[in-house]
């Protein structure tokens, strides 16, 4: 039991830590904010699940992707299509030229459901096809770059290839995926609707949930043999290699992990914004992705999603106040970031938190140690400690 503590909690200051961002997500959000705050913050929240995913291939394992937002893509994709379907039925769409079919393809045409849509009917499947369908692309990307000794900024490079090419894709198939428009309309998760405040409030609950499990997955991990042994490969790579691991198997692996978290960040972004676009699997929000988990600390799995939420909260605090200067607002706040904190929020509390709170107690300890001292000691330290006080006295009055 100890042993499962460790990994998961990471300790004492773990759990504190995690305790915090608890308290923070389940409880100080939700009494602080009315339902449109809080459905944005559920949103932020989507798009921690990438940063959370980077923290793990990026931080540990050195592997910088910057193509997570093909994963999420997916992952909001999956889920679009199940919600779409359930929106298109016969009754629903009974004044289109193809009745019980998406009203994208009846505009483009298309007089039957696609054999790729079908499965999505069922809602079992689109659960796994959440999570596995990004996790094989993954794989496949993942064992074609890594068995190859593809690394480094080459890798980065392919990753944003692919998030372009995947967004171009998913522009020119119209009659299939909605086009630059996407899947919208989306309107009930079998049959309990997703537009009502009670059903955004239950939503972030559960976004907030799956998180906070992502975490724990993720504290599992790095403090297991296998986060070692990311951080070896990080820094020493071929030694690892050479000491007889499978240096590939693991990137892959973790590579992996973080699509899958990407992608649950996707649905759970569908489901609570109501449509998906290749607006979100591009370049320019994968890049994005990747400055939250910086801000944040790309070290530690807490410090991404606060990071995820300064950022967000910074874009929309400064494209409501100056809608003319976010953008350069929120370029100083990046530069601002790299210079002075180039280890994010979490290495600000490792350099300055830590050393503050460390005197705190220190401060709030000093009486427990003057009433524990014996008597005599304790009368010369109390009566010193007046002489110094009558001493600064005398020299205050003398000026």
């Amino acid at each position: 039991m100890n042993a499962v503590y460790e990994k998961l909690l990471g300790g004492k200051s773990g759990l504190l830590g995690l305790l915090i961002l608890c308290g923070l997500l389940l409880v100080v959000f939700p009494l602080a904010f009315d339902i449109f705050r809080l459905n944005l913050v559920g949103k932020y929240l989507a798009y921690a699940f990438v940063a959370v995913g980077l923290v793990l291939c990026w931080g540990y394992g050195g592997i910088l992707s910057l193509g997570q937002g093909v994963f999420f893509g997916l992952g909001g994709y999956c889920m679009a299509m199940f919600l779409k379907l359930e929106a298109s039925d016969p009754i629903s769409t009974k004044i289109q030229s193809t009745p019980g079919i998406p009203d994208f393809m009846d505009w483009n045409q298309i007089t039957q459901l696609p054999l790729l849509w079908q499965p999505f009917h069922s809602f079992a499947f689109t659960l796994l096809a959440v999570l596995l369908v990004p996790a094989l692309l993954a794989l496949v990307i993942g064992a074609a770059m890594f068995k190859r000794r593809v690394g480094d900024v080459y890798f980065s490079i392919v990753t944003q290839a692919i998030a372009a090419i995947l967004s171009i894709l998913i522009i020119g198939q119209q009659g299939l995926t909605g086009g630059v428009n996407g899947i919208t309309d989306l309107k009930t998760l079998m049959g309990w609707d997703i537009r009502t405040d009670s059903a955004k409030l239950i939503l972030y609950f559960v976004n907030a949930g799956l998180l906070i499990l992502c975490i724990l997955i993720g504290r599992f991990i790095l403090n297991s043999k296998l986060g070692r042994l990311l951080v070896a490969m990080r820094d020493k790579e071929e030694r690892v290699r050479f000491s007889g691991y499978d240096v590939a198997s693991f990137k892959v692996f973790v590579f992996c992990i973080a699509a899958m978290f990407s992608a649950i960040g996707g649905a759970m972004f569908t489901l609570q914004v109501g449509f998906m676009s290749p607006s979100f699997v591009g370049i320019v929000p994968s890049i994005e992705m990747v400055i939250y988990a910086a801000v944040g600390g790309r070290m530690s799995l807490l410090g991404a999603v606060y990071g995820t939420l300064l950022v967000n909260f910074g874009k929309t605090y400064f494209s409501e106040a100056f809608p003319e200067l976010w953008l350069f607002l929120m370029g100083g706040l990046f530069i601002a970031v790299v210079m002075y904190f180039p280890n994010g929020l979490a290495g600000l509390y490792q350099s300055h938190g830590k050393v503050l709170l460390a005197r705190l107690k220190g401060f709030m300890r000093r009486p427990e140690r003057i009433a524990a001292l014996p008597a005599a000691p304790k009368a010369r330290l109390v009566k010193a400690e007046a002489d110094v006080k009558l001493e600064n006295g005398n020299l205050e009055a003398s000026k």
